[in-house]
């Protein structure tokens, strides 16, 4: 398939950016209120929804593991996150988000108004759409 430059093209990739970069600007500030970076809060709020390896954060948060294990380190030494034995093969270690660090994502995705706040002002059957050509940007249209 072409790459395509057209005008209007150009212009869905500026706004793709824009609304990438106030995302990140938001989640920042955010994080900053908890005493966590950026980076912190991204791990802490994939781990409230499901413990997962280290590898699959690796792959999830497109970094090299090494750079997890110290992220888990410090959102450990904090009481947000522990390690425990996968059940399925005790070889593996899970980082498990605790009660405190499940709170803290809560309190930090509560937080994030950028994206909730022009997302209401769509009727449902528009976000669906959005959600539904977002997918299929991603390559995830069967979900």
């Amino acid at each position: 398939m072409a790459t395509r430059t057209d005008p209007l093209t150009l212009e869905v990739v500026d706004l793709i950016g824009t609304v990438v970069a106030r995302y990140h600007e938001e989640y920042d500030r955010a994080a900053a209120q908890h005493s966590l970076t950026g980076a912190q809060a991204r791990l802490l709020g994939l781990l409230a929804m499901e413990p997962l390896p280290m590898r699959r954060i690796a792959r999830k948060l497109k970094c090299e593991p090494s750079n997890i294990t110290g992220i888990v380190d410090r959102l450990e030494a904090r009481g947000l996150v522990e390690r425990r034995p996968d059940p399925a093969d005790r070889r593996v270690k899970l980082a498990v988000a605790t009660e405190l660090g499940v709170r803290t994502a809560r309190e930090l995705r509560d937080a994030l108004d950028f994206a909730r706040e022009p997302l209401a002002g769509l009727s449902d059957d528009e976000r669906r759409a959005l959600r539904d050509l977002l997918r299929r940007m991603l390559g995830e249209d069967a979900l």
